[in-house]
């Protein structure tokens, strides 16, 4: 079969290797439609360990499943979590699965830009494939996985109906966060990104308010909201500048949400008593999802409450996912990028 081969952002070869043998309980999924999320072009993350296949957000058909892969039949359509939480350790029972050491240790094998993946016999029986309901096309199921991810930050964070949510960055992360602060009733939703192409976009996702970032300054989210900042910022940038704008915007007994993963060896420098004496701000993060968030992403999806396929900018065959890692590792004209490994 065909994969794309990661070498680095600028080195995305196509290869040839085996199809995946599978066993018990396991099954061989035809991946039809795959997301480039912005974590798999994070080279100083991935440096180390290259050449890989990349690629978490998967919707295909099942080709073959193992004896004892319960409910699953050949051609069923499906999404698959890449990871799975155990259900049972201490992490899992305090709800906090994403923090699961069996979460960090599962994946499927040997990742989405390609033309086959096997999933395991753990990310079936921990509910980590779900069936893709007939209204749902293969494109706007590779927005579950995202989508899941911002239900889960948005949920730690406390966004409520009225609050002013303030997003910092306006690529695909944070597009879904102002669709789904829209789509649960928060109230005035300000985005800021330094791409005006991506503020165009934030703006249609549901953002009443909108700021180059180069030109922004907390003074100016007062003006638009009576004088006061953000009862939610979510961070989805990892640059320096961005994250300061962020620690900047929260009103009293508010709270900062950190959901992209920061520059390598970011540190900010800010004096405690700023951020936290006699404001009660709570400084928190997220990381991955849970099946139950995945399942409520693919709700979302199916009933339109978060329309996803307005957000799909570019398709690919397997053949120019160079081509696709470019556009998303620029973060320029383009939102969300589709490799599509049958063609």
């Amino acid at each position: 079969m065909r994969v794309a081969m990661y070498y680095g952002n600028k080195d995305v070869r196509t290869e040839e290797a085996p199809v995946p043998e599978i066993g018990a309980g396991e099954i061989l999924v035809r991946v039809m439609a795959s997301g480039i999320c912005g974590s798999d072009v994070m080279e100083w993350y991935r440096k180390d360990r290259v050449p890989l296949v990349l690629g978490h957000e998967i919707a295909g058909t099942v080709e073959k499943a193992g004896a004892g892969a319960k409910d699953l039949r050949r051609n069923d359509r499906v999404a698959v979590s890449h990871h799975v939480p155990c259900g049972s350790c201490r992490y899992c029972l305090k709800g906090h699965e994403t923090a699961c050491e069996t979460l960090r240790k599962t994946n499927f094998f040997p990742g989405g830009f390609a033309e086959f993946v096997r999933v395991p016999a753990i990310n079936i029986e921990k509910g980590g494939v779900y069936p893709i309901p007939d209204n749902v096309s293969f494109e706007d199921a590779t927005f579950i996985e995202p989508l899941a991810c911002v239900l889960r930050g948005q949920r730690i964070a406390g966004v409520k109906k009225g609050d002013t949510v303030l997003v910092i960055g306006s690529g695909i992360s944070g597009l879904l966060h102002v669709k789904y602060a829209r789509a649960s009733g928060a109230g005035v939703i300000a985005a800021t990104d330094l791409s005006k192409y991506r503020l165009d976009a934030a703006k249609r996702a549901g953002a009443g308010h909108v700021f180059d970032a180069a030109e922004y300054s907390p003074q100016k989210l007062k003006e638009i909201n009576g004088g006061f900042l953000a009862d939610v910022v979510i961070i989805c940038a990892g640059a320096g500048p961005a994250v300061r704008q962020g620690l900047d915007s929260v009103e009293r007994g508010g709270t900062v949400l950190f959901f992209a993963a920061a520059e390598k060896d970011l540190a900010i420098q800010k004096p405690i008593n700023d951020i936290f004496w006699r404001s009660e701000t709570a400084l928190t993060s997220s990381y991955a999802a849970t099946p139950a968030e995945h399942l409520e992403a693919m709700r979302l999806i199916s009933s339109g409450r978060v329309a996803v396929k307005d957000m799909i900018t570019h398709r690919f065959g397997l053949a120019q996912a160079q081509e696709g890692f470019g556009l998303v590792a620029g973060a320029k004209d383009s939102i969300k990028v589709i490799i599509e490994p049958q063609k």
